[in-house]
């Protein structure tokens, strides 16, 4: 066990550390982007990175991170000011903005990597887009863990890693101590400059730390990777929970689950370990778009059920109770003539005739003491509704039934006020339950 676990150390940990670190620095900035409904610039920054990243090699003929992380915050800065002039100047719509921005400048900054001045780059478009994480090696690495940890190892550990680690820290520290700014600026940025907050610059400082992110993870795992952490861990965070607190923990470790997920998969297939991460990532938000509990499709669709079958219920009560204030028989047709879903309404009507509210003689229905009582309830919040839309909202006594008998399904004649004793077409108001 032992020499696996050594083993790992060598040939995996390093890339692993890397697109775990990767992950959590871009999943966590991606909340606010989701929130603002600003993904499309997460996109845009990753992409547009690219002719700073070659620009700043250019003019300085050295790949040291501090003039790398220059060149890019640059083009992503111009990237967030080119996309709000052709907003403003253009008239078109912030993604439509997004999209030639980061089209026109990373073609740009293809162009100036495959030119001639800048062909000693060890960098091409392939990299760009899929980064070099499987085979990013740790050279001298310490051959057990117990060696990883000593003082002269911590200082050979390459700068991959140490400027992955800062970036976090830094995201980290951002997000905790702006959470409340973040927060109304992402939710309603007229109210934050109400409260003294310049959402302007929160912005500009969101999009700077989404360019650190970017450029720090740049290398490694390339824009793929960068741009599906930014956006999916969010998206499926918000999918299961309501709580931007706990979305961005949510979100956090989604990301740390894709990052492994996908990592382990890529080795066992032997294919890119970013683009297999990105996969993952994918996945987990399919999955939480039909699974999440409260936003998923299953959930969405058996909430839709479970209305319809409230609604079909409580329409054969109210039909027999109305039935009944003429002195008419109820049938099957009269039940099911203003049905949309006569199945359904059969299958509801076999289920009030076992709960007992409903008494079956022959081919006609009537309503038992209990269901009597239930049915009740139903006309009363009808023809309370009905006279609130008379009374107050000024509609005209024909025009409300239909109205009426759509909102009779919420329980809400406890704040309606008390109109009187009928409704406006003169019918008694049952008392309440």
């Amino acid at each position: 066990m032992s020499d696996w676990f050594n083993g790992f150390l060598i040939d995996d940990a390093f890339p692993l550390l890397l697109a775990v670190l990767s992950a959590l620095a871009c999943g966590l900035l991606g909340n606010y982007l989701v929130l603002r409904r600003q993904s499309l610039m997460g996109d845009a920054i990753s992409h547009a990175v690219l002719p700073g990243l070659v620009g700043a090699f250019l003019i300085t003929q050295t790949r040291a991170p501090h003039v790398m992380f220059i060149g890019a915050a640059v083009s992503a800065l111009l990237t967030v000011a080119l996309t709000e002039l052709i907003k403003r100047l253009g008239r078109v719509e912030p993604g439509a903005a997004m999209g030639v921005v980061f089209s026109v400048l990373f073609a740009l900054g293809v162009y100036m990597l495959e030119s001639g001045s800048a062909s000693n780059i060890d960098l091409d478009a392939d990299c760009v887009l899929h980064g070099n994480l499987q085979f990013f090696a740790w050279i001298g690495a310490p051959d057990t863990w117990e060696a990883l940890f000593s003082s002269g190892t911590l200082q050979d550990i390459p700068r991959q890693v140490w400027s992955l680690l800062i970036t976090n820290v830094a995201v980290v520290i951002f997000v905790v101590l702006f959470f409340k700014e973040l927060r109304i600026t992402s939710f309603d940025p007229g109210i934050a400059s109400v409260q003294g907050i310049h959402a302007g610059v929160m912005n500009m400082a969101l999009m700077s730390f989404v360019a650190i992110a970017a450029v720090a993870s740049f290398e490694a795992v390339g824009s793929i990777l960068v741009i599906a952490m930014l956006i999916c861990p969010a998206a499926t965070a918000r999918l299961l929970t309501d709580r931007l607190g706990s979305q961005v923990i949510v979100s956090g470790v989604v990301a740390l689950l894709s990052a492994v997920l996908g990592y382990w998969i890529a080795s066992v297939m032997n294919v890119n370990a970013a683009g297999m991460i990105s996969v993952a990532s994918g996945v987990l938000l399919v999955l939480a778009i039909v699974g999440s509990p409260s936003h998923g499709a299953i959930a969405k669709r058996l909430h839709r059920s479970s209305i319809a079958r409230t609604i079909a219920f409580e329409d054969i009560l109210g039909t027999i109770y109305r039935r009944n204030e003429e002195d008419a028989p109820v049938s099957l047709s009269d039940l099911l003539i203003r049905s949309e879903r006569p199945k359904l309404t059969k299958r509801m009507l076999q289920h009030t005739i076992r709960s007992g509210l409903v008494l079956q003689s022959g081919s006609q229905y009537e309503l038992s003491d209990e269901g009597e009582l239930q049915a009740a309830q139903i006309i009363r919040r009808h023809r309370l509704w009905e006279g609130y839309l008379v009374d107050q909202a000024g509609l005209s006594p024909d025009h409300v039934h239909e109205t009426a008998e759509q909102l009779e399904h919420l329980d809400l004649s406890a704040r309606l006020p008390d109109l009187g004793q009928t409704d406006p077409q003169g019918k008694p108001i049952p008392p309440g339950g």
